[in-house]
């Protein structure tokens, strides 16, 4: 297993059961309390758990108003965020255009587009630009704009300015939330002025959503249901979101 594997799946075991030693993660990833131990401060100065004596405990959970820090949410469902990625790659056209979203989901998509070729990629992510950057088959262009650490997003005035003159074959839409009533949800107005712009021009789009997003609403307002094409998901959504998917016609693609 690599580094990054196996702090993930710490973070994940650390978040799932509020608190657990070091021995007991040495035990389930076979590996020595030492190994463990670099693993937990590590995490720890990535803010994805809080260290205590003897273990590790998970982080409160983020309120409506506050997004988790970009490695706190690395960290968290890693592997189900990789099989959305792997759902969404599926969709991206030979030849055409695309936008990748900021976000953690939305840059696994990137990471995913090694062998795509002929395709150009628009994006306000400077992490997405900087994984595709290398990719011979891939024109990557960047909005420009204000930049939001962390996510290295680029938005404001100069990013939506961008995207009103790009029409691109597929849009990935990162999310704060998914509800039944107040549709796709985020966190930081001036990227809610930006989505808004790509979906106005996207001949199609796609909100990828792992299942923590389901029926929670984060403090702005990008779209409602019937604005974009379907979403992306590792689980069927249910209750009222499920049913309001289907009343708008929205296409759900299940990951794996």
């Amino acid at each position: 297993m690599l580094i990054v594997e196996r702090q993930a799946r710490i973070a994940e075991l650390v978040r799932q059961a509020g608190a657990v030693t070091t021995e007991e993660l040495a035990e389930r990833l076979d590996v020595s309390i030492e190994t463990i131990r670099r693993d937990l401060m590590a995490l720890d100065r990535r803010g994805a758990l809080t260290r205590v004596h003897g273990g590790a405990a998970a982080l409160s959970a983020p309120s409506a108003e506050a997004e988790a820090s970009f490695d706190e949410r690395s960290a968290s469902g890693l592997e189900a965020k990789q099989r959305i990625a792997r759902a969404a790659a599926a969709l991206v056209p030979r030849g055409g255009t695309i936008m990748i979203d900021v976000g953690t989901t939305a840059l696994l998509l990137a990471k995913e587009l090694a062998d795509a070729s002929d395709l150009t990629v628009v994006t306000p992510s400077l992490r997405a630009a900087v994984e595709l950057a290398d990719r011979p088959g891939i024109t990557v262009l960047v909005s420009g704009g204000r930049v939001r650490g962390g996510d290295l997003a680029l938005s404001n005035a100069t990013a939506a300015r961008f995207f009103d003159d790009v029409y691109v074959d597929v849009a990935f839409l990162g999310s704060g939330g998914l509800d039944a009533e107040a549709g796709l949800t985020d966190y930081y107005l001036d990227e809610v002025d930006v989505r808004r712009v790509v979906l106005r021009n996207a001949r199609r789009a796609y909100v990828l959503a792992d299942a923590t997003k389901f029926d929670r609403v984060a403090p702005h307002r990008v779209a409602t249901l019937s604005s974009f094409t379907g979403v992306v998901v590792d689980e069927a959504p249910t209750g009222a979101l499920s049913a309001a998917l289907e009343h708008v016609d929205a296409a759900i693609v299940m990951a794996g």
